[in-house]
């Protein structure tokens, strides 16, 4: 091993070796350990308990992130507005996933699209899914507090359906809401519990990245467009 290498080794070691103080304690004295989501939830965006509060906090959230937020009255309103969607944007083949917990009413919402579409329920093949106009999923839970859309494996078709297409269209319930964070969290373990799912993740608006020049970009590293449809 070179100098140079054994000097960064060294650095790293003595990092590692140092105490640093957790998430919002910038003092001299280390921190005790985050003992509940309680506990951390002061430092992020409050949200209001009504459900007209976190609708609009969502929305101002999604506004912001450049995601496509509609708040619909039903499930026939729903399957309009994907309808003018698929339409406005020219869609000739679509991939989703219909195995959820609402499968019945994904099923029927992307039929009547009458779209070619590639269903993730069973094999597919991955390149012809790079060959859709947009990935239609369900999902596990809206997050006001932050604008985002928890997805599982299991709720939205594995990995490929949300980051592959161009366009990425999530189906929502109301009671699908929540307040915060914590609350997500809190229905992954009571949900999976017994068995977590191979995937998990949170998407807050489109794809980006200003990696170049500090210029925003989206659709750099998965879909350009993000529409969240909830009734």
């Amino acid at each position: 091993m070179n100098v140079e290498k054994e000097k960064i080794f060294q650095r790293i070691r003595e990092g590692l070796a140092m105490p640093s103080p957790w998430p919002g304690h910038h003092g001299q004295e280390h921190a005790h350990p985050i003992a509940s989501a309680e506990a951390v939830s002061h430092w992020l965006p409050l949200v209001g308990g009504s459900f007209e509060e976190r609708v609009g906090l969502f929305a101002s959230s999604s506004e912001k992130l450049r995601s496509a937020f509609h708040l619909l009255e039903n499930e026939a309103a729903a399957r309009a507005k994907l309808a003018e969607v698929a339409m406005a944007e020219g869609w000739t083949r679509v991939a989703a996933h219909g195995d959820g917990t609402y499968c019945g009413s994904t099923h029927a919402m992307v039929s009547a699209l009458g779209i070619n579409t590639l269903w993730t329920d069973t094999g597919y093949d991955v390149r012809e899914m790079e060959k859709c106009d947009a990935g239609i999923s369900e999902c596990d839970a809206l997050v006001a507090q932050t604008g985002s859309v928890v997805v599982t494996s299991r709720s939205a078709g594995g990995r490929a359906l949300s980051v592959l297409p161009p366009h990425h269209v999530v189906l929502a319930r109301r009671e699908q809401l929540l307040a915060d964070l914590p609350d997500a969290f809190a229905l992954l373990q009571r949900k999976y519990a017994k068995g977590y799912p191979s995937f998990m993740s949170f998407i807050t608006g489109p794809s980006r990245t200003g990696d170049i020049e500090r210029i925003l970009v989206l659709g750099a590293h998965g879909p350009k467009k993000l529409t969240i449809l909830c009734w």
